[in-house]
């Protein structure tokens, strides 16, 4: 990697090749068309250069100018808000404020059974994956009323789901079998080309 200080002015994204959060942020990176750079490496080996920014060494880890983000959600609202153009929220103020809420919900609801199915043993693995699928089942009635996650226009809501859904094959989940409706919003997700470009060399494996 290039050492930090003689690249400030380029907008860099440190990024984990396999994780769904740092998949998010680099989503949002392409459906904006942010001029950026995006260097892929092990979280569990952290350089030197993402140490020197970031001593936790967490991924995703955004870097423009004096300005470090390490948490993927503020990575995206900050893309948000500092690249306005395709706006990813809507603009009054109560609608970003639920477009939030329901974000937080997706993470508590169901990023957080993912990290279990990821990261915990067998048996806590298995219950979590059931959950996981019975939860997406139940709420297919979201999926059924709108183009999107709750809404006629992509949003950062659908740059939270989509990551989580591709990963769902490499899981064991089989997305046709959560039923037509969420099969079919997963089409349309994956079908865009900022997703296309968003995806590392070990991702494109993930939902085959």
């Amino acid at each position: 990697m290039t050492n930090i200080t003689a690249r400030k002015s380029v907008m860099t994204l440190f990024t984990s090749p396999t994780c769904a959060l740092s998949h998010c942020a680099r989503l949002v990176i392409h459906e904006k068309g942010v001029t950026a750079t995006i260097e892929f490496f092990d979280p569990a080996e952290p350089p030197e250069d993402v140490l020197e920014i970031n001593p936790t060494g967490v991924s995703p880890t955004l870097i423009e100018r004096d300005l470090v983000l390490y948490d993927a959600r503020i990575i995206m609202e900050y893309l948000d808000e500092r690249f306005p153009h395709p706006p990813l929220h809507q603009m009054d103020p109560i609608s970003r404020a639920n477009s939030r809420m329901i974000i937080k919900r997706i993470d508590q609801d169901w990023y957080q059974l993912l990290d279990e199915i990821l990261n915990s043993g067998e048996k806590k693995s298995a219950r979590a994956k059931k959950m996981l699928k019975e939860s997406l089942i139940a709420a297919n009635p979201i999926f059924e009323a709108q183009p999107y996650f709750m809404s006629d226009e992509y949003s950062l809501i659908d740059c939270a789901m989509a990551p989580l859904l591709w990963r769902l094959p490499s899981l064991g989940i089989n997305i046709n079998a959560l039923g037509s409706a969420i099969a079919a919003y997963a089409d349309r997700l994956f079908s865009r080309e900022a997703f296309t470009k968003s995806l590392s060399d070990a991702e494109k494996n993930m939902a085959s």
